[in-house]
């Protein structure tokens, strides 16, 4: 069937995310033409874009009417019952997609990531359906991200590992594999901070827009900062130690006040612990991670928190070893007020990078699909992801970090 240009000009809109123009263009050419099958589904493209899934199963049922045995029509309208969460109608259409026309790779790729969902699903009936449609599709990216999902959920990690290595090769700058790939080596054990945020910010060249990357440069910068309480943390037991703040029993104390050239002293150990420790540490980050961290002490409240605690513990510090204190009371309540600077800890993400958490294909760990919690040897291929792969989004509450919500075109 020839598509009328009316169509082909609303399909260039929704790709550009103008939905409201290519909605007025469709409905104009469906006055003309109620059964122009490609307005109806460009139109449920359309509502799929824009999350209007009640609109979207509407038209592509009108379309089915008009195509029950079209491969497109159907395939669109497994989308529209995904994206509503009505997995079981949806994986009979998909079937009778694969029925209509068993040589193309689409329906195979969504039947196999909706397994754990319907009620004769099988996980390893999801593997073979993501192998077949990388074997009908051997050079499409979106069937690689499909057999992904099928052996994540299958708890087939050497598959999953082997499959994200070859979608990378395939298209180096794919969302999914960029993503998966630099979360498993920042999260790597041995890993620090300043490694992990240098991969964070590597992943960001590639794909600057994605809120997960961002959220893990978020991570691994806050977990820089704290690592600044601990240099703190030296300054004041130096400093404790200089005054012999806790005298062994039987021993003779030493003679407060300690002498000014020794308090002068103490600041030079103090110096080199935050010049070695802290400075030079911080000018050897790259430029876009030093600018994350100015970034995060601005947004974060927990950064800020962190950022205090050290400055807290340094005031003790110095208070501790430049004031001539000729007795210890004051001095050991400084030091333990001091001491105290990593009590009450933030979470190990701040809140401004709580994305939900992404799969790991590399981590031990368990998913709940349904009400069964399944051993994937994943951590934690998350309840989020296969909640929001449910209703045809890729991982987390922020699906479209990964994969765009953008719904493919029509196959």
């Amino acid at each position: 069937m020839e598509q009328h240009p009316m169509v082909a000009r609303a399909e260039a809109l929704v790709d550009l995310g103008r939905y409201a123009e290519a909605k007025s263009v469709l409905a104009s050419r469906l006055q003309e033409d109620p059964q122009d099958l490609w307005a109806l589904l460009e139109l449920a493209r359309c509502h799929l874009a824009g999350k209007e899934t009640d609109q979207a199963v509407e038209v592509t049922g009108q379309a089915l009417t008009l195509a029950p045995q079209d491969y497109a029509t159907l395939h669109m309208r497994a989308r529209a019952l995904r994206q509503a969460s009505r997995m079981e109608e949806t994986g009979a259409v998909l079937r009778e997609a694969i029925r209509v026309d068993p040589l193309r790779w689409t329906a195979y790729g969504t039947l196999a990531e909706i397994q754990p969902w319907l009620s004769d699903g099988d996980r390893q009936e999801g593997l073979r359906l993501g192998l077949e449609a990388v074997r009908l599709a051997p050079e499409e990216p979106r069937a690689y991200e499909s057999l992904y999902k099928a052996a994540l959920i299958a708890n087939d990690q050497e598959r999953a590992r082997q499959t994200l290595v070859t979608l990378r090769q395939l298209d180096p700058t794919n969302s999914l594999a960029v993503v998966m790939q630099t979360d498993s080596a920042a999260n790597a054990p041995g890993v620090k901070a300043a490694q992990a945020a240098d991969l964070y910010a590597d992943a960001l060249g590639t794909l600057p827009d994605s809120d997960w990357l961002r959220s893990g440069l978020d991570a691994a910068t806050y977990r820089l900062l704290r690592g600044t309480r601990w240099l703190a943390l030296l300054c004041v037991a130096a400093a404790g130690a200089m005054l012999d703040i806790f005298p062994e029993e039987g021993k003779v104390p030493r003679e407060l006040p300690v002498s000014l050239g020794q308090r002068l002293w103490m600041l030079v150990p103090m110096a080199a612990l935050w010049g070695f420790g802290a400075l030079l540490r911080y000018r050897r980050l790259r430029t876009g991670v030093q600018l994350n961290v100015r970034s995060l002490i601005r947004r974060g409240r927990w950064a800020r928190v962190v950022l205090a605690q050290a400055v807290w513990a340094m005031l003790c510090a110095l208070l501790l070893s430049q004031v001539p204190w000729s007795e210890r009371t004051v001095p050991q309540v400084l030091f333990w007020a001091g001491s105290r600077a990593d009590a009450g800890d933030g979470p190990v993400r701040p809140e401004e990078a709580q994305v939900a958490s992404l799969p790991r294909a590399l981590f031990p760990g368990s998913v709940k699909i349904s009400s069964t919690v399944v051993d994937t040897g994943i951590a934690p291929p998350c309840q989020e992801f296969l909640a929001e792969n449910r209703r045809g989004m890729s991982c987390g509450t922020r699906g479209s970090a990964l994969l765009p919500d953008l719904p493919p075109k029509i196959p």
